[in-house]
């Protein structure tokens, strides 16, 4: 495998004060500088539709909103990573969290969707879905309602050799249990991955 480096990060800040402070990653020494641009964008916004997901129509009535992010996977042309969003607003019950995954493929310069990892036509939703219901089982999860499948663009991020598939607070278990996320081998899957992709790439033992 060609030498490769892992992509360059330091950390930006928005807000007023640690009550409402939101901290996001800027990407840097990357070769396509034009890729990189869009790459920046596309934190920028997600990080503002998450603030505009727990500010609402009405701002004023959030005590303190706490962003972060970790990074996930940084290899082998492959970027990915999670932007979270902590907010409580007055006389909630609890604070609320959201999570937001980006991927990003190096090689090919573009965002990737959980589709763009698998050969056209696999059944990628099956078969994700079927190793899924294996892990609830096994992992004796309580759901609220009945899991069936996964979305097409149901929210993951890729760390190191693994594919991680995750919900949102109160999507399928109890708020108690926080963020279900079902960690899920390439090898796994690697009959359906597409071998020169994201995935393909990260499954080389090498």
């Amino acid at each position: 495998m060609a030498c490769t480096r892992p992509v360059g990060i330091h950390t930006l800040r928005i807000g007023n004060g640690p009550e409402r402070e939101v901290c996001y990653p800027h990407v840097y020494q990357i070769r396509d500088r034009q890729f990189e641009r869009y790459m920046n964008r596309s934190i920028v916004k997600e990080t503002q539709n998450l603030i505009n997901t727990q500010a609402g129509d009405s701002p004023s009535t959030v005590e303190w909103m706490n962003g972060s992010y970790e990074i996930k996977n940084n290899q082998r042309e492959v970027l990915s990573l999670s932007l979270a969003n902590s907010t409580y607003h007055y006389h909630a019950a609890h604070p609320m969290t959201y999570i937001k995954s980006l991927t990003f493929d190096l090689k090919d310069g573009k965002k990737c969707s959980l589709k763009d990892f698998f050969k056209p036509g696999s059944d990628y939703i099956g078969r994700i879905s079927k190793l899924i219901k294996l892990q609830i089982k096994e992992r004796d999860i309580f759901l609220i309602s009945e899991f069936t499948a996964i979305k097409p663009d149901q929210d993951f991020y890729v760390a190191d050799k693994s594919l991680i598939i995750y919900f949102q607070l109160y999507d399928i278990t109890p708020y108690a249990f926080g963020f279900p996320m079902f960690p899920i081998s390439v090898y796994a899957l690697q009959d359906i991955i597409i071998e020169d992709g994201p995935l393909g790439r990260l499954a080389i033992n090498n």
